[in-house]
């Protein structure tokens, strides 16, 4: 036998955490409302073969005292964020779809250069590859010369890497990892907080094209904690 849903009821009690949480606010009452918007495409499909839905964010009202919210009012209340999902679910898409037409722009951009200049020029020149993929740096490693945009490794890291790659990614065409240190590579924590991820495109095994972001984890003090 399945346990019973109890999301929509009104007889089921706080979480001990959001109670300690209002606890902490001074606040008696609580009324939480979900944003909810299509998933991505990598979620899969829902049941019936509908469009999975994902959680985007929530809408929490507070009081003072002590407090019952009609039905009518709580209705009308997840009606409302139905509506807000639909325009944000838009508003998002479209979001999407211009930034998908500025990385195909650029592309187009970009492979212009290597058909009429040299391959520098895709560093050298604007658009260069760091408008193409959203990072901190980009670089370009060719005949020998280094050339870095943005917050990079230093030289002798970068043929420190591309020695790790062709050791252990040689086969590969380019890797792409969120952390070099959970990638496997041992002169991670060298580079600071300043490069944490790495994409990388092979175009001979002594050319390469590379892309960094930084470490980006930071600490957020959110109301009542």
């Amino acid at each position: 036998m399945q346990p019973l849903c109890l999301v929509g009821s009104t007889l089921r009690a706080p979480h001990g955490c959001h109670a300690q949480y209002m606890a902490n606010m001074g606040t008696m009452a609580s009324l939480t409302l979900a944003v909810v918007i299509n998933g991505n495409d990598d979620d899969g499909v829902g049941v019936g073969g509908r469009n999975s839905m994902r959680l985007w964010g929530l809408v929490v009202g507070h009081h003072t005292s002590p407090r019952s919210i009609p039905f009518p009012l709580r209705y009308a209340c997840e009606f409302l964020m139905q509506a807000f999902g639909l325009q944000l679910n838009m508003e998002l898409q479209l979001a999407s779809q211009l930034a998908e037409k500025r990385v195909l722009r650029t592309q187009t951009l970009l492979c212009d250069m290597l058909l009429r200049d040299s391959p520098t020029g895709i560093v050298t020149q604007s658009p260069s590859i760091i408008d193409l993929v959203k990072c901190d740096g980009a670089a370009l490693f060719y005949q020998g010369k280094y050339y870095p945009l943005g917050i990079t490794p230093t030289e002798s890291q970068i043929k420190d890497i591309m020695e790790w790659l062709l050791a252990f990614h040689g086969d590969s065409t380019g890797l792409s990892t969120d952390s070099l240190a959970d990638a496997g590579y041992p002169g991670a924590t060298s580079l600071g907080d300043a490069v944490c991820g790495m994409a990388v495109a092979y175009i001979t095994l002594r050319d390469f094209m590379f892309w960094f972001r930084s470490h980006s984890a930071k600490e957020i003090k959110w109301g009542g904690a």
